[in-house]
């Protein structure tokens, strides 16, 4: 068991010693056979670590100065997004103070019914052109909590039970986005 034992050691030396000539070797090749001194392969070394380390120093400067300008123009872009809303709803708010002061000059209910009519329109059109749709809504359609808040259940016939039974409020979509859900009362059994 002995000799089993040395052969094994002996191999294994063996393999040690041949792994130990190739890196001599390749360190030769490296070199153009010419070998170099402990001290000259130190500073080679070092000089290649501080040159690793300056530039992972200067990428991840990088990587810092792009996290602080992506957040920066984030936070501008939320500061902005509604500008095109807002500029687009500033003509509807002129309409406004103009019916607010017409109607305290004038006694006529007709011509304030009919401009506050023409201003009503004139906003739907903006938020319809901004994406904004109202939701089509009706009594006897299915409950479908995807689209409808039920805000309280009423005894209803046997046909609207499970179906909205009034429209309380109503929904509204921004593309496919819901923005507000509509407000439905919804029929129970009696």
């Amino acid at each position: 068991m002995s000799k089993k034992i040395k052969e094994k050691k002996k191999a294994k030396e063996e393999e040690e010693d041949k792994v130990e000539n190739q890196k001599t070797q390749t360190l030769e090749k490296e070199t153009n056979g010419q070998e170099l001194p402990e001290e000259e392969s130190r500073t080679s070394l070092e000089d290649e670590l501080n040159e690793a380390k300056d530039k992972y120093l200067r990428l991840y400067s990088e990587f810092e100065n792009f996290k602080r300008r992506t957040s920066k123009e984030k936070l501008d872009l939320i500061s902005t997004a509604n500008k095109d809303l807002m500029s687009a709803l500033i003509p509807v708010l002129d309409d406004f103070d103009r019916a607010i002061t017409a109607s305290e000059s004038n006694e006529d209910f007709n011509t304030l019914k009919e401009g506050i009519s023409l201003v009503y329109t004139k906003l739907n059109k903006v938020l319809n052109s901004k994406g904004l749709k109202k939701m089509e809504v009706k009594k006897g359609d299915a409950f479908d909590d995807e689209k409808h808040e039920a805000i309280t259940q009423i005894p209803a016939e046997k046909k609207l039970e499970g179906k909205v039974a009034d429209v309380v409020e109503a929904g509204y979509t921004l593309g496919e986005a819901t923005v507000r859900f509509a407000k439905v009362v919804v029929g129970a059994k009696q």
